[in-house]
């Protein structure tokens, strides 16, 4: 998962792509956030969202920092992501729950990001079978163990209760084959880069295609840093460029509030600001032990997370920088 610590040797490994994607052609329009966590809010007609609470994963948040959603069709509801923990999940099927009494269909996993994993615990005990993308669920099959370990640490054993990685029922690369959400209304999934890695491995987007909704995984965040540990950044500019031309009436992002399509833009400027800054550290032979200050992006300080995931994101891109230095090297 993307917030678990790395050696230098792990983010020395990580590379690059890309991709396109088919364009839309709808309106943007941004709508207010939910203004209580885990409480579904209605953004458009039958699309409803779980909004996170900011910060990093700690007690004080139960680590239910991601958005989470879902929408409703005539035939079922599609759940989108399922929280930090089996918990979180039980939260999510009773928001739903209160909602309607449609069945869920499925259960779409965005991006392997452990506060929007653990919650399918719950769903599978419900009977709904949970949908990755092949690249993602390797990805979670090789980390989320460890990680669970970490969250039961943090978070404390009775809040973590009855939490386990779940194996995902259905694999779906979108780019292969078509995505069929199975609740009578149609619903788009989204993968860019090679092999789907734009933001993470298999990330993957989803779009209502009747309100113009999308629900953007790892791709997007609002007011808050994203994270790029496992990012390929030519898939992940694909992967905006590709919302861009999508042109969404509202963006529900991984963290953040719900907002317009003017915040792919915001997200790509950090990205190239970050590489950019970074890269001129290394050019002018700045120890690694001082990136982290010196990678200072004032259009971004506001943003939550800042002072932590900002901080671990120059590292990573530093060491990029310097990998791909070596390489080039005879």
């Amino acid at each position: 998962m993307h917030q678990a610590p790395v050696s230098r040797r792990a983010l020395l490994s990580l590379g690059l792509g890309s991709a396109v994607v088919a364009p839309l052609g709808l309106g943007a329009c941004a709508v207010p956030a939910p203004a209580t966590p885990n409480a579904a809010q209605q953004v458009a007609p039958g699309v409803y969202v779980l909004r996170g609470m900011s910060g990093e994963i700690d007690p004080s948040n139960l680590g239910r920092t991601a958005n989470l959603g879902f929408i409703v069709g005539p035939q079922g509801v599609l759940a989108i992501n399922s929280g930090v923990s089996r918990r979180h999940g039980e939260a999510m099927l009773a928001a739903i729950r209160r909602v309607t009494p449609l069945p869920i269909r499925q259960l779409v996993l965005t991006h392997v990001r452990q506060e929007f994993l653990f919650g399918a615990a719950a769903f599978e005990e419900a009977g709904t079978p949970s949908t990755m993308h092949p690249a993602a669920a390797r990805l979670m099959a090789a980390r989320c163990e460890n990680c669970l370990k970490t969250l039961k640490r943090v978070l404390g054993p009775e809040e973590m209760q009855g939490t386990r990685v779940v194996k995902p029922e259905r694999l779906v690369d979108p780019t292969t084959k078509p995505f069929d959400a199975g609740i009578g209304r149609p619903v788009r999934l989204l993968a860019w880069g090679p092999g789907g890695h734009s933001s993470g491995p298999g990330d993957l987007a989803v779009l209502d295609e009747t309100t113009g909704t999308l629900f953007a995984g790892g791709l997007v965040d609002a007011d808050t840093i994203p994270d790029v540990q496992d990012a390929n950044f030519d898939g992940w500019r694909a992967g905006l460029a590709g919302l861009q031309s999508l042109a969404p009436h509202r963006i529900v992002p991984g963290h953040g509030p719900v907002v317009g399509n003017e915040q792919v833009a915001r997200i790509a400027r950090y990205l190239d600001q970050l590489e950019r800054r970074t890269a001129q550290l290394l050019d002018t032979g700045t120890a690694l032990s001082d990136v982290a200050d010196a990678t200072q992006l004032s259009e971004f300080a506001g943003w939550d997370q800042y002072d932590t995931v900002h901080r671990r994101n120059a590292s990573v891109v530093f060491l990029r920088h310097e990998r791909a230095l070596m390489l080039r090297q005879p």
